[in-house]
Order: C-alpha cells, then sequence, then structure tokens
C-alpha cells in the first residue's frame, strides 16, 4: 500500500534536500578530494544518532537572479547528535550549494543551534567549507556573520567550540573559528585568510600562493591558527572525536573518567637518568610525559606550533588532564612570544572547563633579544603569568631541571596558587644561570684575578653547590616535596586525588583585563 500524497510529498522534498546542490556538484566536491557536509557529519557522530534540524530551510532573497535558487537548507546542514554516547550539536557547510555561501537564512540556522547548545549545556562543533558572505544578499549576510560572531563569544567559556576548515574560510568567515576553541585543518583542502593571493599581490605586490598564504600548514606552524594538521578529512574527524573523549559537556561538568588499566603505582626506573648531568644537554620532555601519564594517553594540541612549550591532553589514573611542559629539546625551553601566548591560552581553556593541570618545568628563562622585546614579550609572557595565576583548577607542578628567574615563577610556582608543587633532586631554582649570576656578583674579584677562567670557574662552582639544587626552596616551603623521578606518576595521581575537592575563587568581577 503507497503512502498518502502528503507523505510521499514530505519525502521527496527531503531526498532533496540531502542531494543539496544536486549530483553534478556532489561528484565535483568528491573529485577535489572533499567530502560532502552530509557524510562528514555520519563520519564525525556515532551512528544513526544524527537529528538534523531546519532541513527545508530556504533563503528568500529574488535579487540578481536569487529565485531560481531556492536550495532546501540553504548552504548548512544543522543538528544534533551523539560523540560515544554524549550530546553535541553540529553544522557542517555545504559548498555544494552555492559555493556554500553564508546567508540570512545560512546564519538563523547556525545560530539556532548554537541558542540550543548553550541551553542544552553541550559543545558546538562547526565544520567549515564555505566561500564567504553570499554577495547577492549584501549587508544582510554581514549581519548574519555578526550574529554568529556574538554567539561564538558568549558561549566561550561556557560550552567547548570546536572547528574544523575542510576547504576554503576567507574574509570575515575566519573570525567565528578563530574565537572558538580549537581549530583542525587538513593538508591540501582547508585556506584561510582575511585576503585572498590576489588582494595581496594587488595591495603588497607580494606573489604567493593560497597554500602559503593560508594552508593548514602555515597555519600549523608560522600563525599558531590551526591547532591540529590531519592529511585527510576522515582523520581530522577522528581526531576531534578523540578531543572530545578528554573534555566535558560544559563548564559546569567535569571532564569524563575512564577506567585506567594502567597501574596506578607505576614507577618507570627510566626517568632516574633521563636528565643529563651536563645541564646544557637537551632530553626530550615528552619522555617524561609519555612515562607519566596512562599508557599511550598524550594527545598533544599546537604539535608544531612554539615547539618550545608542550601542551596536550592525557589522563592520570583515568582521569582527565592538561599538560604544560617546558621542552629542553627546542630552544632549550625557554620562553619567548609564541610559547607564552600557546601556553596562556591552553591554560584558560582547562581552567574554564574544570580540567587539572600538570606542569613539568625545566626553562632558563624568557628569550633576550631586540626582536622579542620590540615586538612586546613583556605583555606576550605576562598573558601565561596571567592565566596561571588566575586558573583555579587544580594545579600540580613538577620542576625537572632548570627553573630560572621570573619564568620560575610564572610556570605555575607556589607563590601563584600552584597547589602542590614537587621537584627532582637535579632541579635548580634561582635567579639566573651559574655562569650570569658569577659574572655579576663577583665582578670584581673576577677582574682583580690573575687568572680569570680560573677563578670565573671556581665561582660557578660554588654557585651551582649553593644554588642549582631545590634544597633552599625545599626549606622555604616553595616546594612540597623533593621526590625521586621514577615516583612521579604515583605522587601526580595522589594528588590530583587529593585536590578532587578542591575551591578556590577570584575576587568579585566582571572580568579581569589580561595583557593582549
Amino acid at each position: 500500500m503507497n503512502p498518502p500524497k502528503n507523505i510521499q510529498y514530505l519525502r521527496k522534498q527531503k531526498e532533496e534536500a540531502r542531494l543539496g546542490g544536486g549530483e553534478k556538484r556532489i561528484e565535483a566536491q568528491h573529485k577535489k578530494g572533499k567530502l560532502t557536509a552530509r557524510e562528514r557529519i555520519d563520519l564525525l557522530l556515532d551512528e544513526g544518532s544524527f537529528e538534523e534540524v531546519d532541513m527545508l530551510v530556504r533563503h528568500r532573497f529574488t535579487d540578481f537572479g536569487l529565485e531560481k535558487h531556492r536550495y532546501y537548507g540553504d548552504g548548512v546542514v544543522t543538528g544534533h547528535g551523539l560523540i560515544e554516547g554524549r550530546q553535541v550539536f553540529v553544522f557542517s557547510q555545504d559548498f555544494t550549494v552555492l559555493g556554500g555561501s553564508l546567508s540570512e537564512a545560512y546564519g538563523q540556522k547556525i545560530c539556532k543551534i548554537m541558542d540550543m547548545a548553550m541551553k542544552v549545556g553541550a559543545p558546538v562543533i562547526g565544520l567549515n567549507d564555505s566561500g564567504g558572505a553570499r554577495i547577492q544578499e549584501g549587508v544582510v549576510s554581514l549581519g548574519a556573520y555578526a550574529d554568529i560572531f556574538l554567539r561564538n563569544t558568549l558561549a566561550s567559556g561556557v560550552v567547548p567550540q570546536i572547528s574544523a576548515v575542510l576547504g576554503p574560510c576567507a574574509g570575515g568567515a575566519v573570525y567565528s573559528p578563530a574565537i572558538t576553541d580549537f581549530i583542525f585543518m587538513v593538508q591540501n583542502s582547508s585556506f584561510m585568510f582575511v585576503t585572498g593571493p590576489e588582494v595581496v599581490k594587488t595591495v603588497t605586490h607580494e606573489e604567493v600562493t593560497f597554500d602559503e598564504l593560508g594552508g593548514a600548514e602555515t597555519h600549523a606552524t608560522k600563525s599558531g591558527v590551526s591547532h591540529f594538521i590531519s592529511e585527510n578529512e576522515l582523520e581530522c574527524l577522528q581526531s576531534i572525536r578523540k578531543l572530545h573523549s578528554y573534555i566535558p559537556q560544559n563548564n559546569l561538568e567535569d571532564p569524563p573518567r575512564l577506567e585506567c588499566r594502567d597501574d596506578v603505582n607505576r614507577m618507570d626506573e627510566a626517568l632516574k637518568t633521563i636528565v643529563p648531568e651536563n645541564p646544557n644537554k637537551p632530553y626530550d620532555m615528552k619522555t617524561i610525559i609519555d612515562s607519566v601519564l596512562d599508557e599511550d594517553d598524550f594527545f598533544e594540541v599546537h604539535r608544531d606550533y612554539a615547539q618550545n612549550i608542550v601542551v596536550g591532553f592525557g589522563r592520570l589514573n583515568g582521569r582527565s588532564v592538561g599538560v604544560v611542559a617546558n621542552q629542553p629539546a627546542v630552544l632549550a625551553g625557554v620562553l619567548d612570544i609564541d610559547s607564552s601566548i600557546k601556553g596562556a591560552r591552553f591554560v584558560r581553556f582547562c581552567d574554564a572547563f574544570n580540567i587539572p593541570i600538570i606542569i613539568f618545568v625545566d626553562v632558563p628563562g624568557f628569550l633576550p633579544g631586540t626582536d622579542q622585546e620590540w615586538r612586546g614579550i613583556i605583555k606576550h609572557g605576562a598573558k601565561l603569568l596571567y592565566a596561571f595565576c588566575e586558573a583555579t583548577v587544580p594545579k600540580v607542578t613538577v620542576i625537572t631541571r632548570k627553573a630560572y628567574g621570573g619564568a620560575y615563577d610564572v610556570m605555575s610556582s607556589k607563590h601563584i596558587r600552584g597547589d602542590v608543587n614537587y621537584a627532582w633532586p637535579s632541579a635548580e631554582i634561582a635567579v639566573m644561570g651559574p655562569k650570569g649570576a658569577v659574572e655579576i656578583i663577583f665582578k670584581k674579584e673576577i677582574e682583580a684575578a690573575d687568572d680569570k677562567e680560573k677563578a670565573t670557574s671556581q665561582k660557578v662552582a660554588e654557585y651551582r653547590e649553593k644554588f642549582a639544587n631545590p634544597y633552599i626552596a625545599a626549606e622555604r616551603g616553595y616546594l612540597d616535596e623533593i621526590i625521586e623521578p621514577q615516583q612521579t606518576r604515583p605522587k601526580l595521581i595522589r594528588s590530583l586525588e587529593l585536590l578532587d575537592t578542591k575551591v578556590d575563587s577570584n575576587p568579585r568581577k566582571k572580568h579581569g583585563n589580561i595583557p593582549l
């Protein structure tokens, strides 16, 4: 028996909506190596969980022949579904419909699910693939962008916001992903820029390709705009699912906790010798991170940008944690402008969403030089300091080697509300490195000596014996305990258990004025 005509009509309209811009445009999308808006949603969400909203919305404009191109959905697929059984809201821009250009109706669809996400308290994931504003709609299209920007801003710190750029994202369109918490890009198919290569050539006479100007590699390594880079869309969407496993639904919930199959009391004897005896010799901090966290569980953020600091998510006894660590294998782990910004943004995300932070410290100070000073290392370095000071989530610090000067203070020291502060016996906590300190403190004695080199080395040895260790800091209570390196994992797990009920707060205010 055939269904009633009204049911047949409904099914026909929905089938038309599912085709977006039609078979030919879908084929063209596939030829570029790109998935369609709906295929992306199917791969991102748990199978069969997607519930579409506003499937039959169409624009209402008639200028410039738009009345002949009234596609159902109007260029964006919106709705909600599940990732590992947890609720998320999604919008997926459809390049097969008018190049994915944003219209008034399109903007209203995105705003509707963002408003719903705020009410429900669930993350918003945006899959971006758009030619930009729908020029035929003029200022109305610009207004639709601004409506989205406002919601991005109001949702910031309330629900997690994740953006995947899976095609072009240009002009004003870039500012919605820029306000969100994390941006994913795909090699050879993702592009983000405020002005394209042709405009750049006209204005500045620079010859630059799309990839060089705003490709995934550029934003993952040079600008830091992109947090993650993937080889293809499938890998990108799987990475979003993995990121989601570490973060809570909203700012009122704790992050998910999984069953831990790794021994909480596991001790890695190799950590005893990982820090070289020569204080100037590098080592890889990621080896320590991987050893201490639950097995195979470090998900690095901003892997290819400002590599002198390492940030990312992991688990300790199944509990989600954020990790911030100086990387002595790159620029000796020094703090500079880029690493300070990278670290500060990550710390503030963790603090907004109740994720405890583990800090590994091996930092010789801030990077000197005219380039850094003229570009504002003072205000940018202050961002990382501000972020750690402001954070009220549990913070557990481990000093593995150097903690010199202001950088010691900045890296979640006890003085800026570090909750539990450990140091390894190899830790060196001082105002500056031995040689620089000696050249200041004993300047006259060294200048008067017959053998200046010998006098310097003697004073360096004296200084190192007195200050290049963690014991004076421990005497003052600036460290809670000096621990053997192999004890780090169980000590961190016990500290997090202790801090599980931690309550801390900041003075009542509208908001602080972070040094932007």
